[in-house]
């Protein structure tokens, strides 16, 4: 670039001499001629009229010889440049040999935190892209070509990875939405580079067994393993797929035909969406063309246990990942009483699981709720109490309509102080009261969050902008059929990753699907669900008598899988038909065994609640897709043949 601007500063005054007088003798030609007009066209300018030609061929030859000069020495000037350019490599390869002989042999076994004194560092011409050996990590010897390098000394720190600068699809978050929309960019586009960054330091796995089926597992090594039968006795992992599936970071630019990498323990901490870039906790930034944020949520605390102190927070686990998993593992083979504080999803699984192992110890396990009964919020209030009374069978002392007060740590016990002036004294605590969605990004990337269901808001293509897009428990979506909503289920994650994943390959498919969620409280009572099921709605419960098929246990054995929504997603409704089989009557103490309850609003059926009732969501999806006035919601159960035997 100098050296052209350099030849172009000799050039410009003699391009502009010549052209002056070009114009001046054209100027000329014009007025000795009337006949000629002032403004003579450029082909014409050396065959003017008699007189002016010769001083024409005259500035024509100048400005020729003066191209040719220019030429020859934009020539010379480069072959020169070149010549110099070799000189200055040579030298900086000499400067290496010598630095490196002259180096101590002692600084490769320096102290793990002590540095080297300073020394000044030549940077690299463009040509050599190897660090300079000034560079080299104290403490850690430099393997030669071919042979591996010993590993550093335990207090050493680590080498830097070389990460990539640039990635084509990136997916922020290392969860089942992350998973499932890397799985369908590399379908759509096998040759795709995906990098998934997350603040975890586990590969992407599936959530929902660590409130279920793990706590069920006879292998006493189950926490390290993560293997879990399935209620149909098969076992699996609780990764979606083992460490081989994966390409390291490191080779995701070189990969002559992509893959997915993950970039585990490192966070996204600022967002620049005008720059496509992301600048990490370490401060490396990485440029992207797509980008996708998965960032899931965070468990909620009660205030009353953040205000307590730190011993309290330290008896206290916030159940959401593998670790919370492990630690609470622990906590309950060496604690004598856990109690849980939260009647929803999460908190009904959570107890129901540790009142099943409390059958075989002396450990106590008490759930409380501001609510009448278990997942109050979600089952209308006769379902929810007789589910409570289930709940206990399993060993579970439950406490219905307690508002937790204060919480203090007295005498190796914590006290949980309740409004109405009851007190649980216990060994640990478990808050499932919810969960936040993960929006930290916003701010710096400008992103909007809905005032109403929280979450980063999104059109019906899961996007955010025109190359972001946001799938998970973070997207507050659009559904085209029941407006805006925010879903925290594994299914979700599912269905919305694997769609943002198609848009982001060009597909832009709106969100319709009706994603479904499951509860199992242990191997008998389960149910599905889909829509908006709140008990706030008006509803419908049609029941019949259970059999020994309609449980949770035998509906994968059916089905041959242990995470429902896998088998679902894909599903679509065929034509449905009622069964002809009557009611049969139904006895007391079987009245909720099995059933469907439907949720209304405006007489629409926008939820569904199949209590015991298996393989049929498909069903489900398309009675809230068709959005239709039904007279005789009896008659649309039977659609489920829930009276058959």
């Amino acid at each position: 670039m100098l050296t052209c601007r350099a030849v172009w500063k000799k050039l410009a005054p003699i391009a502009r001499a010549s052209s002056t007088v070009c114009r001046q003798n054209v100027r000329r030609a014009g007025l000795n001629n009337a006949r000629t007009p002032l403004c003579v066209p450029v082909a014409h300018m050396s065959t003017g009229p008699v007189g002016g030609g010769g001083d024409n061929l005259k500035y024509a030859l100048l400005v020729g010889a003066a191209f040719v000069g220019g030429i020859t020495y934009a020539v010379i000037t480069i072959r020169g440049d070149q010549e110099r350019h070799m000189e200055r490599m040579a030298e900086i390869s000499s400067r290496k040999q010598k630095s490196a002989t002259k180096q101590p042999a002692t600084q490769l076994h320096a102290e793990p935190h002590a540095l080297p004194e300073p020394k000044p560092v030549v940077p690299p011409s463009p040509e050599d892209s190897s660090p300079p050996a000034e560079v080299t990590a104290p403490g850690a010897e430099t393997a030669s070509p071919g042979e591996s390098a010993e590993p550093p000394d335990a207090d050493s720190k680590p080498a830097s990875r070389t990460l990539p600068s640039h990635a084509p699809y990136l997916l922020i978050g290392g969860g089942t939405a992350s998973f499932a929309a890397a799985r369908s960019i590399r379908a759509r586009d096998p040759g795709a580079k995906v990098l998934i960054v997350t603040d975890e330091a586990d590969l992407p796995y599936m959530r929902p067994p660590l409130s279920k089926e793990l706590w069920f597992s006879d292998d006493p090594s189950v926490t390290e393993t993560l293997r879990f039968k399935q209620w149909n006795g098969k076992e699996r992992s609780i990764y979606f797929q083992p460490p081989s599936f994966y390409i390291d970071p490191e080779d995701l630019n070189s990969a002559e035909n992509g893959g997915v990498a993950v970039l585990t323990s490192r966070k996204v901490v600022h967002m620049d969406v005008r720059g496509n870039t992301v600048k990490l906790d370490d401060n490396t930034e990485i440029s992207y063309d797509k980008c996708l944020i998965a960032t899931g949520g965070v468990p909620r605390n009660l205030q009353v246990i953040e205000r307590a102190g730190e011993e309290v927070m330290k008896r206290t686990t916030l159940f959401r990942k593998i670790e919370d998993f492990k630690s609470l593992d622990k906590v309950s083979r060496n604690m004598k009483s856990i109690t849980i504080i939260g009647g929803g999803f999460l908190g009904s699984e959570v107890a129901c699981a540790l009142g099943r192992r409390s059958s075989e110890s002396e450990l106590e396990v008490i759930q409380m709720f501001p609510e009448k009964g278990n997942m109050g919020k979600v089952l209308p209030e006769y379902l929810s109490n007789w589910t409570t009374e289930n709940v206990k069978k399993e060993g579970v002392k439950v406490i219905t309509e307690a508002l937790v007060k204060t919480v203090s740590y007295k005498d190796d016990k914590l006290e949980i102080k309740l409004k109405d002036g009851r007190l649980v004294k216990t060994d640990h605590i478990v808050a499932a009261v919810g969960l936040e969605p993960n929006v930290d990004l916003a701010k710096s990337a400008g992103l909007e969050v809905d005032s109403d269901f929280g979450g980063y808001r999104v059109n019906a293509e899961l996007q955010a902008r025109s190359n972001i897009w946001v799938a998970g428990d973070a997207a507050c979506f659009y559904d085209i059929r029941l407006g805006r909503r925010r879903v925290e289920h594994h299914d979700h994650a599912v269905v919305s990753g694997r769609l943002a994943g198609e848009n982001m390959t060009g597909a832009s498919k709106p969100y319709w699907h009706q994603s479904m969620f499951w509860s199992d409280l242990g191997p008998d009572v389960g149910y599905e669900a889909i829509g908006i099921v709140d008990s706030s709605l008006p509803t419908v419960g049609v029941f019949a008598k259970a059999t020994a098929k309609d449980t949770p246990k035998a509906a994968t054995e059916e089905s041959g899988t242990g995470i429902r929504s896998e088998s679902e997603t894909e599903d679509t409704a065929s034509s449905a038909v009622a069964s002809t089989t009557p009611a049969p009557p139904v006895e007391h103490k079987d009245k909720y065994g099995k059933g469907v309850i439907f949720y209304l609003r405006d007489k629409v059926v926008v939820g569904i609640i199949l209590w015991n009732v298996f393989n049929r969501m498909p069903i489900a999806r398309k009675i809230i897709k068709d959005g239709e006035e039904h007279a005789d919601l009896n008659e649309v159960a039977k659609l489920f043949n829930i009276h058959e035997e």
